[in-house]
Order: structure tokens, then C-alpha cells, then sequence
């Protein structure tokens, strides 16, 4: 999975638009191999990113779980952790 698309289910808050934006975004970039569209593909590139989005924004608000919700700063946190563990502290 690209590192800039982090799991955005089951967060208290929940999800912004901008991070379901990012992530679309993200998908798009993977898929097409384009960082950025050429001119000629640039309206369906940021079609897809923003139906891509609302879909997201769909499911996100649809899902259902009994888990509690993570916290951000915790989940935050676990992640740096694990990133010193793996490329050692600077």
C-alpha cells in the first residue's frame, strides 16, 4: 500500500475531507502511475480522485463495528514508535 493512505475507519473523530481527499488522491497517483496528469488526462485524473472520494466518504459513514474507536494521538504515536524501531533514531 502507498505510505501516504493510512486506515481512516473507526477514528474518533472520524475522517476529515481532506484526509479522505489524500487518499484518493493517492490511489489515483498509484493506479495511473502519474504524479501529475498530463493536460489531456487532467479532468479525468481529478474526476476519478473526487468520485473515488465520495465513495470513500460512502463507505466510511456506512460501516459498521463493534470495536472501540482509536484515538489519533495514540495510533500516531504506536507509528513513530514503530519507525524508530525499523530505521533507528536520528
Amino acid at each position: 500500500m502507498c505510505r501516504n493512505i493510512r486506515t481512516l475507519f473507526n477514528f474518533d473523530p472520524t475522517a476529515t475531507a481532506e484526509e479522505i481527499h489524500a487518499a484518493s488522491l493517492q490511489y489515483v497517483r498509484k493506479i495511473t502511475g502519474y504524479n501529475k496528469p498530463s493536460k489531456a488526462n487532467e479532468e479525468t485524473f481529478y474526476r476519478a480522485v473526487n468520485e473515488i472520494a465520495m465513495v470513500s466518504r460512502n463507505l466510511l459513514e456506512t460501516l459498521e463495528t463493534s470495536a472501540v474507536p482509536r484515538n489519533r494521538e495514540v495510533e500516531a504515536e504506536r507509528a513513530r514508535t514503530r519507525a524508530a524501531e525499523r530505521f533507528g533514531t536520528n
